[in-house]
């Protein structure tokens, strides 16, 4: 059974690990402020492992800043972590992805206040199914 704060962690560990990859991101010459990215993006990660309420703002902040700075690698990043930390992020969103999530966060809600148990991939699967986890 998959729930979406795991979903959401795994998705951010496998962002953070694709950008690590890039060579923008490493390598002895590597620009600092690159570097500072890559570290803010860990941080994220380990914020948002922890619960911390801070890492949605921490996850907006550095979701526009790869879309402003970094254009090339936002297909790296799961569309599902733009609507997770939404406000300006969402911005970047197509109005189809925006319904289909809103699809998912509703029958999230109706599951939860019925007390069924559901699991968040079957469900995402049914609502969005595999296209926005290949448009990273």
């Amino acid at each position: 059974m998959t729930d979406t704060h795991t979903f959401h962690l795994n998705l951010l560990k496998i962002a953070y690990n694709n950008l690590m990859q890039q060579d923008d991101f490493k390598g002895e010459d590597t620009d600092p402020v690159n570097l500072e990215f890559l570290d803010l993006f860990a941080e994220l990660v380990a914020a948002y492992e922890s619960h911390d309420t801070g890492a949605f703002d921490l996850g907006q902040d550095l979701l526009v800043r790869l879309v402003r700075a970094y254009p090339q690698y936002v297909h790296l990043v799961a569309r599902d972590l733009f609507w997770l930390f939404g406000g300006e992020c969402l911005h970047f969103m197509s109005d189809e992805e925006i319904e289909q999530f809103q699809r998912l966060d509703e029958a999230l809600a109706e599951a939860d206040s019925s007390d069924n148990e559901v699991d968040y991939m079957q469900l995402r699967q049914a609502i969005i199914g595999d296209q926005s986890q290949t448009r990273h």
